[in-house]
């Protein structure tokens, strides 16, 4: 069955049904996965690295022999109980895929061990794959696609983390923080430590957006965003300005243009937001707008359109591709495209 709504998938990872075989996690975002399947295995077995009671297996092991996931899947505890069989497929190889959609089909028929739990994690799988459709069909299996977290639930999860060690972060610090995160939920964790770390654990500090500027330092990146920005408000000086500074923290022109690419993208989802009924503050703050930029932002959320960014999309796909394969500099074809989108901001009356 298919999990999709929070609570429900919630409710099924905090208390998963006794009578529950198997449950299928996949998404971009592995430490996402990896986090909540952590979560549910210890949810099945008192202690998930008991080499009697649980199997970890890869797509390697399934490679080299394939049946060795029936094999854990039949097997029985040894002291009683639930048994953990888990499995993390990294890739897209149709071999593993293929096998372990066999077996979860074989485990939800009962032709194994009905007190094994079949744990899957894999990267998204999409419609057509023989393992999501095993999962989704099955009354006894669990489908969740795990998703990168929107800018609600990172600021919750932040606040969270910190209580949990007695500090914490005002408003305005918060929006800082959860701004500059990156969206790996693996990666993010570590981020919210190393703050942790920074205030004191237990010390009871609450910093405001002053207190994390020595931590969080100047981002590598910060003059390419600049000039993106630039590019689409249609300052040209600025943009070329702002690349040319970049070039010279040795950020390079593929950097550049995904920026660009990023803005851009960033644009069209929030006049999407915008489209189905939502302010544009409240569009800016969803897509991840910091709120220094979020001014110059709203003024360029007015000024484009959504057939606009349609039309200047090829235009960024093409300098990407000259960026790696023609020989040409790549500064160049970087300040080629921020005049582009400059002269065309121009136009639009910004």
């Amino acid at each position: 069955m298919i999990l999709s709504k929070r609570p429900e998938v919630d409710r099924f990872l905090g208390h998963p049904p006794p009578d529950m075989r198997a449950c299928l996690l996949h998404g971009r975002d592995r430490g996402g996965v990896r986090e909540r399947a952590d979560g549910l295995a210890r949810r099945i077995v008192p202690n998930i690295d008991d080499p009697f009671d649980v199997s970890l297996l890869t797509e390697t092991d399934l490679d080299q022999d394939a049946g060795r996931l029936m094999d854990e899947l039949a097997a029985l505890s040894m002291m009683g109980g639930r048994r953990l069989v888990r499995l993390k497929l990294t890739g897209d190889k149709a071999g593993p895929v293929r096998i372990a959609a066999e077996a979860l089909k074989a485990h939800l028929e009962g032709l194994l061990n009905p007190d094994a739990f079949f744990l899957i994690e894999a990267a998204a799988l999409d419609r057509s794959s023989p393992l999501r459709k095993a999962a989704e069909a099955g009354k006894l299996a669990a489908a969740i696609a795990v998703y990168e977290d929107e800018v609600g639930d990172v600021s919750r999860l932040v606040r969270e983390a910190l209580a949990a060690d007695k500090v914490g972060l005002t408003a305005d610090a918060l929006e800082v923080f959860v701004s500059r995160l990156p969206k790996e939920r693996g990666v993010m964790r570590q981020e919210i430590e190393r703050l942790v770390l920074y205030l004191g654990p237990g010390s009871g500090v609450t910093a405001n957006a002053a207190d994390l500027e020595d931590h969080l330092g100047v981002e590598p990146e910060a003059s390419l965003f600049d000039a993106a920005s630039d590019a689409f408000g249609g300052r040209v000086a600025d943009a070329q300005s702002g690349l040319r500074r970049a070039r010279a923290e040795g950020e390079g022109g593929p950097a550049a243009v995904r920026a660009m690419g990023q803005h851009l993208m960033r644009l069209r989802r929030a006049l999407t937001l915008v489209a189905t009924g939502m302010g544009p503050p409240e569009a800016a703050k969803a897509v991840g707008v910091f709120w220094k930029q979020e001014r110059e932002f709203l003024r360029q959320l007015r000024a484009w359109r959504l057939t606009d960014l349609d039309a200047l999309q090829p235009d960024v796909l093409e300098a990407d591709r000259q960026c790696k394969t023609t020989g040409y500099p790549d500064g160049l074809i970087a300040e080629r495209l921020a005049l582009n989108i400059a002269g065309r901001a121009r136009r639009r009356g910004l």
